[in-house]
């Protein structure tokens, strides 16, 4: 057997036993979906074109690219997939909670501040913990990113508050009754190498998401979007925003935060997040030009991964599953791909010019990892128009042989779903390149 036989043959092992874990989960729902788990099984597919305008145009042009086709792509998403944030008479504030200045042995100050929404008497908090470097000469680049589990799960520092938001019940990490205790400190830390990357001269921020809005369809009863309704109105309308857009705003309200702490050097934040936070990273990137560097970990069907292919996780089935993800008029959608007028490559497209970076595991076939990387391939044609450096061909790298220098990054790695060690190297690295001139 060839040695690319071997590997496709692994890969599609791989799917088969994603397959077997999300079958009782596709049974529950109102309809069964076949799932396409092989390349050859994927159906014809046009994807739309990316410098084409609305009225036929060709875009040539960066300058075109910003005032022409990109207002029309954005439009597209916040409408269609998303949902548009409603204006409101929402107000922020930023209040300091409790602070270490030698926290992990000396090695980090660590900070808490609660970002506090309100509207009348509505209200909405969340609290973002940040670590920066102590021995730090100037602000640091940081990486902000939402967990999801809570603050206290990230790392086994036992300053950092427990949150009291609702969790998901979770036995091997010690949630009973959707409540965090501090039983479950440090339970995440596989996923968050906190003094590595303080370590490698990064900060690190994070929020737990439930702060923001919590990850169940409650009817959008709670969280932060009541703080946005109009009189009488009980839940968004078709066209306005579900969970992904509404963690996608709290990263936009930590990034405010971040421009006034002076110990962060905010124009060097990067945004990223991993499976539907790394959904909700992409989004927040596109729809926010402050965050320097975009990065989506195994972020699949609504994230990187192209719509149209059908592979693995689908928009009928992520919409039976989680119906409070995604806008209302992005179900019309469910099972019916080939009528979306956009597709993921356009959403990497929408964070042109600025650096953006895919990650995919060989084991996760329920991602689509070939559908994140032509994702990302085909963004290639925006950045371009800005001189950047892209993803040069069609075909993916091999197992870990990172992308890293250039515009437009990417990694397969071997491994299943999961926000790694391996994966942060990399994104440090990604990162390193491009602050390089600067640091």
């Amino acid at each position: 057997m060839k040695k690319s036989d071997a590997r496709r043959s692994k890969f599609l092992g791989a799917v088969a036993g994603w397959l077997v874990l999300v079958a009782p989960l596709a049974a529950a729902g109102q309809a069964q979906e076949k799932v396409i788990s092989e390349e050859k099984e994927v159906p014809p597919y046009a994807l739309p074109d990316l410098l084409v305008t609305a009225r036929g145009m060709k875009v040539t042009t960066a300058d075109e690219w910003l005032t022409l086709r990109r207002p029309e792509i954005f439009d597209l998403f916040s409408r269609q997939v998303y949902g548009r944030v409603p204006r409101g008479n929402v107000k922020t504030e930023f209040i300091p909670g409790p602070s270490e200045p030698a926290a992990l042995c000396g090695k980090a100050v660590r900070k808490e501040i609660i970002v506090r929404s309100t509207n009348g008497s509505l209200e909405n908090s969340m609290t973002l913990l940040l670590y920066l470097p102590a021995d730090a000469k100037g602000p640091a680049p940081v990486f902000l990113g939402l967990n999801f589990e809570g603050n206290h799960t990230i790392c086994s520092d036992p300053g950092i508050a427990v949150t009291h938001s609702w969790v998901p019940t979770n036995v091997q990490s010690c949630v009973p009754d959707h409540s965090a205790t501090s039983l479950s400190r440090g339970a995440g830390a596989p996923n968050w190498p906190v003094e590595r990357i303080l370590e490698r001269g990064y900060g690190l921020a994070t929020i737990y998401y439930g702060d923001i809005d919590p990850d169940f369809d409650d009817g959008f009863k709670n969280g932060i979007h009541p703080l946005f309704y109009a009189k009488d109105q009980t839940k968004p309308a078709a066209d306005e925003w579900g969970s992904i857009a509404a963690w996608a705003w709290g990263l936009s309200r930590a990034m405010d935060y971040l421009q006034t702490d002076p110990g962060v050097d905010s124009k060097k934040v990067i945004v990223l997040g991993h499976s539907r936070l790394g959904k909700t990273a992409l989004w927040a990137g596109a729809t926010d030009p402050r965050f320097a560097i975009v990065i989506s970990n195994n972020s699949g069907c609504g994230g990187a991964a192209l719509s149209k292919r059908i592979f693995g996780e689908t928009v009928g089935i992520i919409n039976e599953r989680f119906p409070h993800w995604f806008c209302g008029n992005f179900k019309q959608y469910s099972r019916n791909e080939q009528a979306l007028p956009i597709d993921q490559h356009m959403l990497l497209a929408l964070i042109a010019p600025r650096p953006v970076y895919v990650a995919s595991a060989e084991q996760d076939g329920w991602a689509d990892p070939r559908g994140e990387y032509l994702s990302a391939y085909h963004a290639g044609s925006v950045y371009k128009l800005f001189g950047k450096s892209i993803l040069n061909s069609e075909s993916m790298p091999p197992l870990n042989q990172p992308l890293i220098h250039q515009d437009i990054g990417y990694h397969i790695r071997a491994g299943s779903h999961a926000l790694s060690r391996y994966d942060w190297e990399q994104y440090m690295n990604f990162a390193d390149c491009h602050f390089r001139q600067r640091r």
